[in-house]
């Protein structure tokens, strides 16, 4: 084992021979939800909450291990060494594993999964926070409107906005170690695009405003950052790298920065934003139709977490992202999938365990221990609860034509949790109903879909 993160439901495992993991023994585990092979990171599904747990107790042992584990009898076979008839020497099964390895990587290395997997793994330590700080920021917006606690209410801004404001060094310091690069150079260098300074530096006839490019400013700079550096390591004698590397790297990444980045960035945020409204007043209804209907798919590979950048975006520019409402609405149709599963399969009483155990995570928008525990292994469901999402997402978007936006001040939560974070342009309950007709659309055109098409020749695995 090379590395251990979590997400919100997944245990990210980085491992030396993912073809030496023992999938049937894991699966059948109580609390194992399902595994996801995604290039280099092997990812268990537990669930919110089991999951940290589970991650810590991983981190522990890892710590603790020492030389005396990896020599215990029988883990030490020296390549070539004969072994009992017909039993493959540790150089085949690493030969083997590496083989398998390799086909997994072929498969899954087309640069659109790889940049898609390499953005997850930037931002997905960040959820938390974003999560936490969110929930605060509604909180406060809630105390403001109401006129409460006006004592209290500028203390919670305070937090709630703090991370926000620095979100660009942390971008740029996962950015910089996803990538090779020194995190603190990363960090460095982005901190740039969010220091007040920026405001007095002014170039081609414009002067910047701090914050401009946002978060995609601080991934390009800690990006750029990490290849200066990497291209000074190369080239400058050992005994001035430790001065002059970080100096240049700062230096060089820095003024393209401010001369450049920071532009280029801000124009494709605006141009981002920009989009997405056109697209929501223009062709609503279909662009949540496709949004929720195919959200799913990007759940079950692991890539959802790739569009934190895009919402990040919309948050900094609006508010609030108009697009997390919409992808929600898949977490509507996986429930209303699991309902109709548990009303047909009444003599089944494993699976209606599972869907009851799993439904209230799903409620919460917590789509993973249904699709993996439910849809998935029953097939026909997975394809209609995307059928469910489609329809929630598609209402939503009918209302977006409107002029009715619903949107979420943080990322993360879904389902029944983002309500405390919406947030849109008709005040909160407006948006609110429009959110809750959404999840109620999903969730019965996925039970409708499902009891009517989903469970058709359908048979449980043995």
């Amino acid at each position: 084992m090379t590395s251990v993160a979590h997400c919100m439901t997944r245990l990210r495992l980085g491992l030396a021979d993912p073809a030496l993991a023992d999938e049937p023994a894991l699966r059948a585990l109580p609390g194992v939800l399902g595994t996801v092979t995604d290039g280099d990171s092997y990812q268990i599904v537990l669930g919110p909450g089991v999951v940290a747990r589970v991650t810590a107790e991983f981190e522990t042992r890892m710590r603790t291990a020492t030389a005396a584990d990896l020599s215990a009898p029988g883990t030490s076979t020296a390549p070539g060494t004969p072994t009992a008839a017909g039993t493959p020497t540790a150089a085949d099964l690493s030969a083997r594993g590496e083989r398998i390895r390799a086909g997994r990587r072929a498969r899954n290395a087309t640069p659109a999964k790889t940049a898609l997997r390499r953005i997850a793994n930037i931002f997905v330590p960040l959820i938390p926070a974003l999560i936490g700080c969110g929930i605060l920021a509604g909180l406060a917006g809630l105390l403001r409107n109401a006129g409460w606690l006006p004592g209290v209410t500028p203390a919670l801004t305070a937090v709630a906005s703090a991370f926000m404001a620095l979100i660009a060094v942390f971008v740029g310091y996962h950015t910089a170690k996803e990538f090779g690069g020194t995190p603190i150079l990363g960090g460095a260098v982005a901190a740039v695009v969010v220091y007040p300074g920026v405001a007095q530096v002014t170039a081609f006839g414009v002067t910047l405003a701090p914050g401009q490019g946002g978060v995609l400013g601080a991934l390009a700079a800690a990006l750029l950052g990490t290849v200066v550096e990497k291209a000074c390591r190369g080239r400058i004698p050992a005994a001035l790298d430790v001065l002059l590397t970080p100096t240049l790297t700062v230096l060089i990444a820095g003024l393209a920065t401010l001369y450049g980045l920071m532009y280029a960035a801000g124009a494709v945020a605006a141009a981002l934003g920009t989009a997405t409204d056109w697209l929501l007043s223009t062709t609503g209804a279909l662009a949540g139709l496709v949004l929720g209907g195919l959200f799913l798919p990007l759940v079950m590979l692991g890539l959802h977490q790739a569009l934190i950048p895009v919402h990040a975006t919309l948050i900094e520019q609006q508010g609030y992202t108009v697009l997390l409402p919409l992808l929600a609405m898949a977490g509507a149709g996986q429930v209303g999938a699991a309902a109709a599963v548990y009303a047909r399969l009444r003599a089944d009483t494993s699976v209606r365990t599972t869907i009851r155990s799993a439904l209230p995570a799903g409620l919460l928008g917590v789509g993973e221990p249904l699709i993996y525990g439910v849809s998935l292994p029953l097939g026909r469901p997975f394809l209609t609860a995307c059928v469910g999402g489609a329809a929630g997402g598609a209402f939503i978007g009918v209302f977006a034509m409107l002029g009715v936006r619903v949107g979420a001040t943080a990322i993360g939560p879904s389902g029944w949790a983002l309500f405390p974070l919406l947030a849109g342009n008709r005040g909160l309950g407006a948006t609110a109903a429009v959110y809750a007709g959404g999840l109620a659309t999903g969730y019965a055109a996925g039970f409708l879909a499902t009891y009517a098409f989903g469970l058709r020749h359908t048979t449980l695995d043995p």
